[in-house]
């Protein structure tokens, strides 16, 4: 793993190549990936929703309907660093039917990391759902370590909702309508605590949060595959009048692949 920006003493002028590489390109602990995406401070005391998500040369967020084959074995190592910072995974039903989700693991590498922060053992995963058309005998809802909450606005079938609350899931009202407001989402969690948060899309869910303003960071894997055929792009659903803005924060690259962080200006 080398970073490439923000530029370090590693990286500094006169440093000779071959010495650079040799101290940087390296596999990186899970102590120094946390390091490098922790959550700001002002994640302390209001929400900062980060996404987590990646894309292909040519812009699929996808193959064959899921993520994994753009992939890597870091991306993964990332991933669970992502998940093991946040108090709050956010996802769309969709990609938890498409990837098979299940419970949030504690991971004992993590624990006195999550235990400084007054973190639980592992994050609570929030499903986003206006139909909650959800298998809710599935592990991520019978065998979670800590309770999977469903959020669902306040027109959505009262049948399903009391169907998940006897299953013992927590269903958030999050919206007037069937289904959830992206920034009474972002809040809801906020006030149960879950302020550190995380979404893993799918795409219509990450384009929402980034129609309504409220992404505040985008942690994105630029994959060096081509995928070409139509699939989706890592963000979908309503346009935006004028393009959101982000600055760089952070470039790691492995393998030709680019582990970028952008924030929200």
């Amino acid at each position: 793993m080398r970073r490439l920006f923000p530029v370090t003493d590693m990286t500094a002028a006169g440093t000779p190549a071959s010495d650079t590489a040799a101290a940087s390109d390296r596999e990186w602990s899970l102590d120094e990936l946390a390091d490098a995406y922790a959550y700001p401070a002002e994640a302390a005391f209001g929400p900062w929703l980060r996404a987590n998500m990646v894309s292909s040369l040519d812009g699929a967020g996808q193959h064959d309907g899921r993520s994994q084959p753009l992939s890597s074995e870091e991306d993964m190592r990332i991933f669970g660093t992502l998940r093991a910072l946040a108090d709050v995974v956010v996802v769309g039903a969709e990609t938890v039917r498409l990837e098979g989700y299940r419970p949030a693991r504690a991971r004992e590498v993590f624990a006195a990391r999550r235990a400084a922060a007054g973190q639980g053992p592992a994050p609570v995963i929030a499903v986003v759902t206006a139909s909650l058309d959800l298998d809710f005998s599935l592990p991520l809802f019978t065998e979670p370590l800590v309770p999977t909450l469903v959020l669902t606005g306040a027109a959505s079938s009262p049948e399903r909702r009391a169907e998940a609350e006897r299953a013992g899931v927590e269903v958030v009202i999050a919206g007037d309508g069937p289904g959830v407001e992206p920034e009474r989402a972002v809040a809801a969690l906020a006030e149960r605590g879950l302020r550190r948060q995380l979404t893993e899309g799918g795409p219509r869910l990450l384009g929402q949060f980034v129609a309504a303003g409220v992404l505040d960071e985008l942690c994105l894997t630029v994959s060096p595959t081509m995928t070409a055929g139509g699939a989706q792009r890592i963000a979908q659903g309503p346009s935006v009048e004028v393009p959101k803005r982000f600055a760089v924060a952070a470039v790691l690259e492995q393998d030709g692949f680019l582990f970028t962080r952008y924030r929200r200006i």
